[in-house]
C-alpha cells in the first residue's frame, strides 16, 4: 500500500512546526483564563505606552535638547488617560451587548448597516496590519538603543520578529498564551520597579527639569501644536478593543472575565503611561534618534542590569504586542468571510483551531510594511491613529443605536456612555485626520473606501457564483449504468455536482459519492437534500474531527481499493471554471490537493469534470 499522503515529508515538517492538530471538540479547553488573557490581548495596549510618550515630545520639542514646550505633554497625557477610561467603560458595554465579540465590525453592520460595518472593517483591518508593523519597528528600535552597533538591522531584526510570531500563533492560542505571558508581566513590573526608584531615590547623574510639571496659563504656544502632540500620543489607546472583540476566547463566564481583565488593562495602561511622561517630564528627557525616551529613563536608574531588564522587556512586549493582530486580524477576516466581503479560505481554521490563512496573511503584508518604511516607527505612526479611531467611534454610534433599537435593562446608562464615547472618539478623529493627513495619514484615507469598494466586489462575486451553480426544477434523470467503480467527492449540491455525476453514470452503475463532515449542520442540509437531487447515488458521510478534508478522503480511497483489490477506482472531481483568471484566487483550492494526494495511489485514477461560470 502506498505511503498515506499525512506521512510524508511536508505534513511531517508541518505538524513539526505548528504542533499536532487540535480536534474540534477540544475548542473549550484552548479558552483563556483572565491571566493568559491579560497577556495575549493586552500586550498592544501596554506595548504602545513605549512609543506614545516619545511622539508627544517629538511634537512639543522642536529640536533635539530644546524643552521649551515639553512640560505640555503631562496635560496631555492627562486628557488621554481619561479619554481612555471613556473608552474602557464603553466597551464594557459592547461586550455586555455582543457577548460573542466582532467589536466594531459586528456592531456597526448590525446597528447601522452593511456600508458602515464594511467601514469599520476596513479600518479595523488596516489598524490590526499597522499594530504588526509598528510594534516590531519600536521593538527593534529598543534594541538598537542597547545595541547601537545592531543600527542598521533594524528591518532584518523586525521582520524575524514578525516570522517568530507566526509560527507561535500557528501553534494555537492556549500555546500562545503561555508564551506570551512572561514578557509582558515582566514589562509591567520592571516599569513600576523603575518609578518607583525614580520617585523615591533617583539618580544622583539625572538633572531635573527647570521648569515646572503645568505649563503657565499665559504661556506663548500654538494651539495647533497641542493637537498635533494629543493626536501623537493618542496611539497609546491602540488596541483597547481587542478584548471586546475576542471575548469568546475567555473561559467561562466569558463575559465576566472579559470585562474584569478590560478594566484591569485599563489600570495598568493609564499608570505606565503617565508614569513614563511624568517622569520624562521630571528629567527633561528628549528623544533622539539613536536612543527611545524608555532607554533614556530607563538609564536614571544608574543600574546596569535594572536598565538592561528594562530594554529587553520592552523589546519583548513590544516585538509580542503584534500578537493582539495575530488574534483580532483573524477574527474580523473571519467574519467578513463568512459574509462573503472577504475570500472564503479565511472562514476556515487550521489544524490547530486558528485562523491559519488570516495569520499567515497579516505576517507576509506586515513584512512589506516594515521594509517599505525601513522599520521607521515615526514614519508609520501618521498612518496608525486614524483607523483606530474610525473603528471607535463607529462602535460607540453602533452602540448607541443599538440601545435605542433595544431598551434593554439598564439601557439609559448604556446609551449615556457611549454617547460620551462616541462624542470623544469622533472629535480626537477629526483631530487625527487634520493633523496627520499631510504626513501619510491620507494613505489611509485612501485605502478605507478602497478596501470598501473590493468587499463589495468580492461579495458581488459570490452571489453571481451562487446564482450559477443554484439547482432549480424537477430532480436530474438517471441514465443508464455501465460496469465501472467511480468515487465522486462533493463539497455540496450545485450545478457542478451534477455534471459530475451525470458523467459518473455514464461510465459505471458501481458510484459512490463522499461528503466530509466539517460542520454537523451544514451537513445535515446536504444530505436532506442528496434525496432530492443525489440521483440515486448513495452519499457516504466522512467524519473529520480535525476539520481536514483531504485526509478522510484518502482514508476512504484506501477502503475502497481493499475492497476492489484487482479492479480500477475512478476518482471524479466536481469543478467549477471562472470567468476571470483573478476570481480563482477567491475559491478554496481543494481540487488541486486532492489530485496531487491521489497521485501517491496505485490502481487509482482521478478525472476533473469542470463546469464553466459565464460571468463573475
Amino acid at each position: 500500500m502506498q505511503q498515506s499522503y499525512y506521512r510524508t515529508m511536508p505534513f511531517s515538517l508541518k505538524k513539526l512546526i505548528v504542533g499536532q492538530p487540535i480536534a474540534s471538540d477540544r475548542a473549550a479547553q484552548e479558552r483563556l483564563s483572565k491571566k493568559k488573557a491579560l497577556a495575549i490581548f493586552s500586550s498592544d495596549a501596554l506595548s504602545s505606552t513605549a512609543y506614545a510618550t516619545e511622539e508627544i515630545l517629538r511634537v512639543l520639542v522642536p529640536a533635539v535638547a530644546m524643552v521649551q514646550y515639553a512640560h505640555w505633554s503631562v496635560p496631555i497625557a492627562i486628557c488621554i488617560v481619561g479619554l481612555l477610561w471613556i473608552l474602557i467603560l464603553s466597551y464594557r458595554q459592547t461586550i455586555t451587548a455582543y457577548p460573542n465579540g466582532g467589536g466594531a465590525y459586528s456592531v456597526s453592520k448590525e446597528n447601522l448597516g452593511t456600508r458602515l460595518g464594511l467601514v469599520a472593517g476596513a479600518a479595523l483591518i488596516i489598524d490590526y496590519i499597522l499594530t504588526v508593523a509598528v510594534s516590531v519597528a519600536a521593538g527593534a528600535a529598543a534594541v538598537t538603543s542597547a545595541f547601537p552597533s545592531m543600527l542598521e538591522h533594524g528591518v532584518l531584526i523586525a521582520n524575524i520578529a514578525i516570522i517568530v510570531l507566526m509560527l507561535i500563533n500557528l501553534r494555537g492560542i492556549r500555546e500562545s498564551g503561555n508564551i506570551f505571558a512572561v514578557p509582558t508581566y515582566i514589562f509591567v513590573f520592571s516599569l513600576l520597579t523603575l518609578f518607583a526608584f525614580l520617585f523615591i531615590a533617583p539618580s544622583p547623574n539625572a538633572v531635573k527639569s527647570t521648569y515646572s510639571l503645568f505649563p503657565h496659563a499665559g504661556e506663548d504656544i500654538s494651539w495647533w501644536i497641542i493637537f498635533v502632540a494629543f493626536a501623537s500620543g493618542c496611539t497609546a489607546l491602540t488596541g483597547v478593543e481587542a478584548i471586546s472583540n475576542g471575548v469568546q476566547a475567555f473561559k467561562k463566564p466569558e463575559q465576566e472575565n472579559a470585562k474584569k481583565t478590560l478594566v484591569l488593562m485599563g489600570c495598568i495602561l493609564a499608570v505606565l503611561f503617565f508614569g513614563i511622561t511624568y517622569f520624562a517630564n521630571t528629567f527633561s528627557i528628549v528623544p533622539k534618534d539613536t536612543e527611545t525616551v524608555v532607554s533614556q529613563l530607563a538609564r536614571l536608574s544608574g543600574s546596569n542590569i535594572l536598565y538592561y531588564i528594562i530594554q529587553a522587556a520592552t523589546a519583548g512586549i513590544l516585538f509580542l504586542a503584534a500578537n493582539t493582530s495575530f488574534n483580532g486580524f483573524p477574527q474580523v477576516a473571519s467574519l467578513l468571510a463568512d459574509d462573503r466581503f472577504l475570500p472564503r479560505q479565511f472562514a476556515s481554521r487550521g489544524d490547530r483551531l486558528v485562523f491559519s490563512n488570516a495569520i499567515v496573511g497579516l505576517g507576509f503584508i506586515s513584512m512589506f510594511l516594515v521594509w517599505l518604511f525601513n522599520a521607521n516607527v515615526h514614519h508609520l505612526i501618521p498612518l496608525y491613529a486614524i483607523g483606530v479611531f474610525l473603528s471607535f467611534s463607529l462602535a460607540q454610534a453602533g452602540m448607541v443605536k443599538h440601545w435605542l433599537k433595544t431598551k434593554e435593562h439598564g439601557w439609559q446608562k448604556g446609551i449615556v456612555i457611549n454617547i460620551i464615547g462616541l462624542i470623544a472618539t469622533a472629535v480626537v478623529l477629526v483631530i487625527i485626520v487634520a493633523t496627520k493627513f499631510t504626513h501619510g495619514g491620507f494613505l489611509v484615507v485612501f485605502m478605507i473606501p478602497l478596501l470598501v469598494f473590493e468587499f463589495q466586489r468580492i461579495k458581488r462575486h459570490y452571489l453571481i457564483v451562487g446564482d450559477q451553480l443554484r439547482i432549480e426544477g424537477p430532480p436530474p434523470a438517471v441514465d443508464m449504468p455501465a460496469s465501472h467503480h467511480v468515487i465522486v467527492p462533493v463539497s455540496g449540491i450545485h450545478r457542478g455536482v451534477i455534471e459530475a455525476l451525470h458523467y459518473a453514470r455514464s461510465i459505471s452503475g458501481d458510484i459512490t459519492a463522499c461528503y466530509i463532515d466539517i460542520t454537523p449542520r451544514i451537513t445535515q442540509r446536504i444530505a436532506a437534500e442528496w434525496e432530492r437531487y443525489g440521483m440515486g447515488i448513495p452519499l457516504k458521510i466522512l467524519a473529520s474531527p480535525y476539520r481536514s478534508v483531504i485526509k478522510p478522503l484518502l482514508d476512504f480511497v484506501e477502503e475502497e481499493c481493499l475492497r476492489v483489490p484487482d479492479g480500477m477506482i475512478t476518482v471524479i472531481i466536481p469543478e467549477f471554471v471562472t470567468a476571470k483568471w483573478w476570481q480563482n484566487l477567491l475559491h478554496n483550492q481543494t481540487a488541486i490537493v486532492i489530485k496531487a494526494a491521489l497521485a501517491f495511489k496505485p490502481r487509482v485514477v482521478v478525472t476533473s469534470v469542470r463546469y464553466h461560470l459565464s460571468k463573475g
